[in-house]
């Protein structure tokens, strides 16, 4: 691990603990290490978090005066896209309530409130779930706002709402592209059928996902998008304050039974540990974690320096070999997220693709 992977870590770590155990990391840290700290919180998606653990550091460990202002710019500008989303899921919320429509949130926001600071949380889009009803929801939202609704996506619709992408899921994983996909999509809407608590957002009630649906759906979402491309440490302190808040509520017997069935207990594992190790989770908190210290280095190496990170081009060829590439590069995790083989899941995959044509120039 690099000096500057080493020193965020302890600044994620005051964040979430609130309080800063490693200040002896940052004697002597120079401009260029501060650099490669703050290009690598950016990249992984946990610049703001970074920053909350800077402010438990003394001033004279304090980063350069203009690093600190560009950091501080930004971590205004996510906060400012926070709120923005914020009013989107009241304004969402508030029109389908009018219909008698209910929503889940899904994912970003909900996961924020489990944050120090939940403004800090950036998110891109809005995953809602509106239990069954989302045929009839995408028709009003068209009709009523005049909003174009693309109904082309993997396992949901989308559609622009003040400038924030909503994306209406009719499933929760993409049950065309593996086996144990559509396996886990039944007991996903099991889960969905009995929503968590509701939350007010703007003063609009909007329902959060129970524990069960949760767990499952995050980590679904994250050993996917890990198979598939890569995840960042967002995922990763994700998973982190959700256990953290909510491990007494989960019943890990049936996560792991999950986790087995569609082949991703390797992955589970490792997730758990890597939040144990370098993040400060309780073990406690994560009953049934088998340790496995070589794997667990390769997957924290891959997070933070991913073995394919060439740039997607455009093109309809160049996307497919670009693809293709990147797929043989992570095909070794594959075995740790899917218990599919890795030629029945290329050739479903393929499949997939051409019954969705527009999917294929999609990450």
């Amino acid at each position: 691990m690099t000096r500057a992977a080493e020193n965020l870590f302890a600044l994620l770590r005051a964040t979430l603990h609130g309080r800063m155990d490693d200040a002896t990391l940052f004697e002597n840290c120079d401009a260029g290490l501060w650099r490669g700290i703050y290009d690598l919180s950016s990249a992984q998606g946990v610049l703001a978090q970074a920053w909350d653990g800077l402010q438990f550091l003394p001033e004279t460990m304090q980063p350069p005066k203009g690093l600190r202002l560009q950091w501080a710019v930004n971590v205004d500008q996510i906060e400012k896209v926070y709120r923005l989303q914020e009013k989107v899921i009241a304004k969402l919320a508030s029109f389908y309530r009018e219909h008698a429509i209910p929503m889940m949130v899904l994912k970003g926001y909900g996961l924020s409130l489990f944050y120090p600071v939940p403004e800090h949380r950036p998110y891109g889009d809005i995953d809602i779930w509106l239990f069954g009803r989302q045929p009839e929801a995408d028709k009003l939202v068209a009709k009523e706002w005049g909003a174009p609704v693309d109904v082309h996506k993997e396992h949901h619709t989308t559609f622009d709402i003040d400038g924030v992408m909503i994306e209406n899921h009719y499933d929760f994983v993409n049950t065309l592209t593996h086996a144990s996909n559509a396996r886990l999509e039944r007991l996903f809407k099991q889960y969905a059928a009995q929503p968590g608590e509701s939350v007010a957002v703007a003063g609009v009630a909007v329902y959060l996902p129970s524990e069960q649906l949760n767990a499952l759906f995050l980590l679904r979402h994250a050993a996917v998008h890990f198979a598939a491309i890569n995840i960042g440490l967002r995922h990763v302190i994700d998973w982190h304050v959700f256990v953290a808040h909510c491990h007494d509520r989960i019943d890990w017997e049936a996560l792991y039974a999950a986790a087995r069935d569609a082949g991703m207990t390797e992955f589970l594992n490792c997730l758990n540990a890597i939040c144990v190790d370098y993040l400060g989770l309780d073990p406690a908190a994560v009953p049934g974690m088998v340790r496995n210290a070589d794997l667990e280095e390769r997957v924290l190496d891959e997070i933070l320096s991913p073995a394919f990170s060439d740039r997607a081009p455009s093109g309809l060829l160049r996307v497919v070999w670009f693809k293709t590439r990147r797929w043989w590069t992570n095909r070794w995790k594959h075995r740790i997220v899917f218990n599919e083989s890795l030629a029945g899941a290329f050739v479903r995959s393929v499949w997939a693709h051409l019954k969705r044509p527009q999917s294929i120039g999609a990450n």
